[in-house]
């Protein structure tokens, strides 16, 4: 088993300004361990491929994670943004089944 350690963000919309209601992301770090490694490619539309991973990583939550977890919305996991599909919660850890790659939107709507 695989040990982990990496960022999860956590996404939350909150009124910057008068009326407008942005995204703000927290990043938190947390030790775990990967629990399933698994890739695959799903052709579509696209000219590429889409790489979607069924990974399974198991972190020691603490009192923030689990108060939180419904607004988790990616893992930091080999270099790049992973979006959290599934979250079991199995005190004291949480198990995260991440998927295809996280979207960012840079522009401010949500």
């Amino acid at each position: 088993m695989a040990k982990f350690y990496g960022v999860i963000g956590y996404g939350e919309t909150k009124e910057t300004s008068l009326g407008v209601w942005e995204e703000v992301i927290t990043e938190r770090n947390y030790y775990g361990d990967v629990l399933q490694f698994s890739r695959r490619w799903d052709s579509g539309e696209n000219l590429n491929d889409n790489l979607n991973i069924s990974n399974r990583i198991s972190i020691v939550a603490d009192p923030f994670a689990y108060n939180n977890f419904h607004l988790m919305h990616y893992v930091v996991w080999q270099g790049a943004k992973w979006k959290i599909t599934n979250i079991e919660v199995q005190y004291p850890r949480m198990i995260l089944t991440i998927g295809g790659v996280y979207n960012e939107q840079t522009n401010g709507v949500t």
